[in-house]
């Protein structure tokens, strides 16, 4: 990928492309999904499409089809999805140990003993948990939680601000290996209800380039393979797929990915994107996605 590549897709995101306001958590009303002119809530459809873009795409894998990798039940005995805890002033924050402390943030962390920890209480797999303080706006995610005597390990923690748009320093991870939050790249129910979700998605893809563009942070990967995608770089719907048929939950998540688009925020199968778990999602409307194949994906950029 070129330097004047990265120049306009930085150029296109902060500036160019319209932006909206994404939806308020229920829980936390008068905290912002960070401001308007955040990278996630950029409106990348008008976008010219990147010159690599097919080879980026076939790498990923262009008739793979597209997974939700969230939904209500369990799944594995386990609800399917990354869960969102909310806290109050009166929650009191504990210290964590991290594995990659030197890219963490120290904290402290407000986490509840009944925090909701992605995979359940018992999970071996990536353990996220995302707490969103209502009181501050501020969001505390970590990866690889568990408990430890009276307080917690973790692998890696980061803080954000919802009311600002600051970066992880260059090079550092987060609670996510593209050094990006999760929160806000996730699809929740309460924006199906509303009609519209109005911010990009988070994805993962099964293999990655040694790179990261904006506004990611952090790579994870030894390969300088061109063909690869490089962490935080965002693929959209085609405007042509036509999504009338979908049914409505399908159909709201794809309007989101041609508007908004998807960033790539880890290494794990390939076109799954990420939501919340909640009862009132359809599994039957969802696995629909699935004949949305790659190969109705674009790069947008220069």
């Amino acid at each position: 990928m070129s330097r004047a590549f990265l120049l306009v897709l930085v150029v296109g995101l902060a500036l160019g492309a319209s932006s909206a306001s994404a939806l308020r958590m229920p829980g936390a009303p008068r905290c912002p999904v960070f401001p308007k002119s955040n990278p996630w809530n950029q409106r990348v459809d008008s976008l010219p499409v990147a010159a690599d873009s097919t080879q980026i795409v076939d790498s990923i894998g262009a008739g793979t089809g597209l997974h939700a990798d969230f939904g209500s039940g369990l799944w594995e005995g386990a609800p399917i999805g990354i869960p969102i805890t909310v806290v109050g002033r009166r929650q009191p924050k504990r210290r964590v140990s991290f594995e990659y402390a030197d890219e963490s943030d120290r904290g402290p962390y407000p986490i509840p003993r009944n925090v909701k920890i992605e995979g359940g209480r018992s999970s071996t797999g990536d353990r996220h948990a995302l707490i969103v303080d209502r009181s501050s706006c501020r969001l505390y995610e970590l990866y690889a939680l568990y408990p430890k005597g009276r307080g917690w390990r973790a692998g890696s923690g980061a803080i954000w601000s919802l009311r600002s748009n600051k970066l992880r320093p260059a090079g550092w991870t987060s609670a996510d290996a593209a050094g990006l939050p999760i929160f806000p790249g996730l699809a929740r129910y309460d924006e199906v209800k509303r009609g519209v979700i109005d911010h990009a998605l988070r994805f993962t893809v099964q293999r990655t380039r040694r790179a990261y563009v904006f506004p990611a942070r952090h790579y994870a990967s030894d390969s300088n393979d061109p063909s690869l995608p490089p962490m935080g770089l965002r693929l959209r719907l085609k405007a042509s797929f036509d999504v009338s048929a979908f049914p409505r939950q399908a159909r709201i998540v794809l309007l989101a990915l041609k508007r908004y688009g998807m960033l790539v925020a880890d290494n794990g199968s390939s076109w799954y994107i990420t939501g919340a778990p909640d009862p009132r999602w359809s599994n039957d409307q969802l696995h629909t996605l699935g004949r949305v194949k790659g190969s109705d994906f674009e790069v947008a950029g220069k």
